[in-house]
């Protein structure tokens, strides 16, 4: 009777251990990973920071304490980088891949279609050269859109507006607000891409937010990934 009793014991604790197991695995598998795909120029490489983060890695920590599911970023910046470049990428299997099974997708991209319309810089302005710039980076920015669309119908896109690196020069100011008006517009014609403000956080060129002429600094970026994260609301 004895030796029966611990049978149907050890029985119950075989259970009891295989029941655990599964419940665990099981807990494991719905555990999802999110994506994050960041694509844009130095200002999304991080170029300037010090801590070697830039806003993307900024908002993966954020992810990291936040949420319960894991995160992972592909960062396909590359500093320099304009418009036409961007749209280079969308011919690329690994980034297209990436873009498919993304979570959500940053989008920061302009500011050096600006200075290599004007002839590498930004003193003095011509501004016909840069309204030409404009109609290319209006082009560029729309294919890139549609193909993302294409690939991925419900990702958020979160799609950055530029800043004057430059705050105490209005004629430079009028610059970026038109091409933030522009990105605007063509970010209202399609589902789920928001446009998020940058303009008015550096509006005093300060060593506390910039490395050098044009890239934010540690600081800077922190502001940045602030405006992301209170700008649009990504859950728990």
């Amino acid at each position: 009777m004895k030796k029966h009793r611990k049978w149907w014991i050890g029985l119950l604790v075989l259970v009891a251990i295989g029941l655990g197991v599964f419940g665990f695995q099981s807990s494991m598998s719905h555990q999802k990973e999110e994506q994050i795909v960041a694509l844009g120029d130095s200002l999304t490489y991080g170029v300037g920071d010090e801590s070697g983060h830039g806003y993307v890695e900024n908002l993966q920590q954020w992810f990291d304490k936040n949420h319960d599911d894991p995160v992972t970023v592909d960062n396909y910046a590359i500093p320099g980088q304009q418009s036409d470049g961007m749209l280079g990428q969308m011919n690329e299997a690994t980034v297209m891949k990436s873009i498919e099974n993304a979570d959500y997708i940053l989008f920061f991209i302009g500011m050096n279609d600006i200075i290599k319309s004007n002839g590498g810089d930004l003193s003095p302005l011509n501004e016909d050269k840069i309204a030409i710039g404009k109609k290319d980076y209006e082009k560029n920015v729309k294919r890139i859109l549609d193909q993302i669309r294409e690939e991925n119908q419900e990702a958020p896109v979160l799609f950055l507006g530029l800043y004057n690196p430059y705050p105490d020069k209005p004629e430079i100011s009028e610059i970026i607000k038109d091409w933030n008006a522009t990105s605007q517009s063509i970010v209202a014609s399609y589902e789920g891409v928001t446009f998020i403000p940058t303009n008015d956080l550096y509006e005093e060129k300060s060593s506390r937010y910039f490395s050098d002429a044009v890239h934010l600094n540690e600081q800077g970026y922190e502001k940045l990934t602030m405006r992301i994260i209170k700008a649009y609301d990504f859950g728990e």
